[in-house]
């Protein structure tokens, strides 16, 4: 399918009468929200090792990522997820995901959120009571010694024990895992056994050149179309129309009884189906992932009030862009972008 360029349409007064419609006839229906760019963890694909976080002062409060949640879900966005760094880092984030978590019913279909699993055990009742019903628990290995050099400062036990605990809780889990050559290649079939065997889902992603991290991408580089025929050839593998409202594309796999899904940012890009936008903690608006594009709502909210957001909304949805192309090679080894992907949360 090709996108065709559109007139914005004409839109009604009020509320989901006036949906987040780009340019390319893509309606907004996903909003990421980075809470924090902190993390507990410098996973090698994601952070360099010795990373300068934002100043507090710049971080958007509760109070404003609530009203700008709010802004979105009147003009239509039916799923939030709280991204980050490790959304569960920052201080009292449970206030905000009540806060959030009390829209559910009223616009809002959905809250999840996206995590590295350290902080689950603590937060995982409080979530479940929230309204949160599907976490995303970033697990690229199962090895002890593995996990600590890929997160740098992590601890497995942590994670697994966190998982556990939202499993306690009725928490619906998908993990997430960034498929790297020479890393954890070789785990991606143990971890979908020990996903499906205790009735998680399994979600590979590419890596993407997202700011300088220190390892060497170009080498470390797995297309998934490759790894998926690998998988084909010992597994039955049946695609599936599921969908969680992102860029995963799901097969069936009869051996295991669970669902592998592929994101695939570099060598089969989701763009022509995009529906989702990023929110940074400090306001801006992404609407690619690829590109530089955005709006800052940040100044938005605190210089004009609500029109001034509704109207930056608007703003944003001209500036989305078509698609993004990131290029890996040996005659493009340097980050596509020099944010990190804390700063918008993947």
């Amino acid at each position: 399918m090709s996108l065709t360029l559109l007139e914005q349409p004409n839109l009604a007064p009020t509320g989901a009468e006036r949906p987040l419609i780009d340019r390319y006839g893509r309606r907004i229906t996903y909003l990421r929200v980075s809470v924090t760019d902190r993390c507990d963890f410098r996973c090698v694909y994601c952070m360099s090792e010795h990373m300068t976080f934002l100043p507090k002062k710049d971080v958007l409060s509760f109070e404003e990522i609530d009203t700008i949640v709010n802004a979105f879900v009147a003009r239509g966005v039916k799923k939030v997820r709280l991204t980050g760094g490790e959304p569960l880092v920052r201080r009292d984030i449970m206030e905000l995901v009540d806060k959030i978590g009390g829209h559910i019913g009223q616009g809002l279909e959905e809250l999840t959120l996206t995590t590295n699993g350290s902080q689950l055990r603590r937060h995982a009742t409080g979530l479940a009571k929230a309204g949160v019903r599907r976490l995303n628990v970033s697990l690229d290995t199962l090895d002890e010694q593995r996990f600590a050099e890929i997160t740098r400062r992590g601890r497995i036990g942590d994670v697994l024990d966190g998982i556990d605990a939202a499993a306690d809780a009725g928490l619906k889990i998908k993990i997430n895992m960034v498929a790297m050559r020479g890393v954890n290649e070789d785990e991606i079939e143990p971890m979908l056994h020990w996903a499906h065997g205790r009735g998680f889902g399994l979600t590979l992603i590419e890596g993407m050149p997202l700011g300088e991290v220190g390892i060497d991408r170009v080498d470390t580089y797995l297309p998934l179309r490759e790894m998926r025929e690998r998988l084909k050839a010992k597994y039955t593998l049946e695609p599936t129309g599921h969908r969680t409202g992102g860029p995963a594309r799901y097969d069936y796999v009869a051996e295991t009884n669970g669902l592998v899904g592929f994101i695939t940012p570099m060598s089969h890009n989701f763009c022509e189906s995009c529906n989702r936008v990023r929110l940074t903690a400090t306001g801006q608006l992404y609407m690619c992932l690829g590109q530089d594009d955005m709006v800052d709502l940040r100044a938005a909210i605190r210089d004009g009030g609500p029109e001034a957001l509704d109207v930056a909304l608007d703003r944003a949805m001209l500036l989305k862009p078509k698609g993004h192309d990131f290029v890996l090679d040996r005659d493009h080894t340097a980050p596509a972008l020099s944010r990190h992907m804390s700063v918008t949360g993947g």
